[in-house]
């Protein structure tokens, strides 16, 4: 049976997708050091493009204590059927199912606010173990903040076609922010960070494709540098506009890292209060990459020992785009123990265009096949209740 494409990764580029489109408050947050509101958060989510099909549930609770402490759980699960071009040009379609567990603390002591975070992740040949602690301090009559934070990933990789394989992946990421409240109706913020990883950093099952000897292709492992430093830089702004009753947000980041990979995207947002009770949020983000320094559609030839060679399409040159729109409303609850409920329905559709990844699926001469694009569509549905 010929290999499937491994789950790690691409889950996780997923995850990431559906957790683009998260909910903007239509007015300026406080700044005052608080913990975070108590609340129960119910969630579906269905992911749909590329072959791929991704859904599950995730259910967080969080709870205050002495008005000190917040604590916090998460469960979080994911059902993917794969048929995405890399399982059907070097492998084949296969189910998977991943488990994550995340649990927290904040505390607060007076205008600081300190986080200690563990998500664990789980399948068949990928598992995953993150640390992260985080400070928030306020300062200026409480309108400016600055956060710093780390967090330590511990990441275990298999490969399901090789009983004895298993190699490991660390990630260190630093980070630095800084918010300020301009006037009552505008806030900004820059963040920094900057991630080191060290290990196995490629996918066991992708293959590279190179030149034979009677012109056509032939297939071989990738081969990835052992290291990755990448750093991004992140400027947004929240304005609120009153007679409206709605607001704006903006975001501009950049990134570039040890493989030569550069970026950059910008999003905006507009959240309008329909009423009392209803919500309403548009976005667009657009986004373009240029490829890895040893990244080839297709080699001239098989890359001798030690030499680099990656057909990652997440390394290639391309561009991406985004739209959707979030409707929330909030409504009071019948029972004592909750202050208010929200339910929240969310449609994101991304769209992919590859400039030098080519879909051999298509068939074709060997480096004349048609690019490769994606389309896809992320839909969420979640329930929120506040104590």
């Amino acid at each position: 049976m010929a290999p499937k494409a491994v789950p790690g990764a691409g889950v996780a580029a997923i995850k990431f997708f559906i957790t683009l489109a998260v909910v903007c408050a239509t007015s300026l947050p406080v700044l005052a050091a608080v913990l975070p509101e108590e609340r129960a958060d119910f969630l579906y989510h269905r992911y749909d493009g590329g072959g791929v099909e991704v859904e599950g549930p995730s259910v967080l609770v969080r709870k205050n204590v002495n008005e000190k402490f917040s604590v916090y759980g998460n469960i979080y699960q994911d059902f993917v059927t794969s048929a995405s071009i890399d399982v059907v040009t070097s492998g084949s379609p296969y189910t998977e199912e991943r488990n994550e567990y995340s649990a927290g603390l904040d505390f607060l002591n007076d205008r600081t606010v300190l986080s200690l975070g563990y998500t664990q992740s789980t399948e068949s040949d990928y598992e995953a173990q993150t640390v992260s602690f985080t400070a928030s301090q306020e300062f200026f009559g409480d309108l400016s903040t600055i956060t710093m934070g780390y967090a330590l990933g511990d990441d275990i990789v298999r490969d399901n076609t090789i009983e004895d394989f298993e190699e490991s992946n660390e990630r260190k990421r630093f980070s630095l922010g800084f918010s300020q409240v301009i006037t009552r109706n505008i806030l900004v913020s820059t963040s920094f960070e900057t991630v080191l990883d060290e290990g196995f950093l490629n996918n066991p099952y992708r293959e590279i494709r190179h030149i034979n000897g009677t012109g056509g292709d032939t297939f071989v492992d990738e081969q990835y540098p052992g290291t990755r430093n990448s750093s991004a830089f992140a400027q947004r702004g929240i304005f609120y506009i009153p007679p409206l009753d709605a607001s704006i947000r903006l975001e501009y980041r950049r990134y570039s890292d040890s493989w030569d990979v550069k970026s950059q995207n910008f999003e905006i947002r507009y959240s309008q209060n329909l009423d009392n009770a209803l919500t309403f949020e548009a976005r667009a983000r657009t986004y373009s990459q240029d490829q890895a320094s040893f990244y080839s559609d297709l080699f001239d030839e098989a890359p001798t020992a030690g030499q680099f060679a990656a057909r990652d399409k997440e390394l290639s040159k391309y561009s991406a785009s985004q739209i959707g729109w979030t409707l929330s409303y909030a409504f009071s609850s019948r029972f004592n123990f909750l202050n208010n409920s929200t339910i929240n329905l969310s449609w994101d559709h991304f769209v992919f265009e590859y400039d030098n990844f080519r879909n051999i699926s298509a068939g074709g001469t060997p480096g004349e096949e048609p690019l490769y694009d994606l389309r896809a569509d992320v839909i969420r549905l979640y329930f929120s209740s506040f104590f």
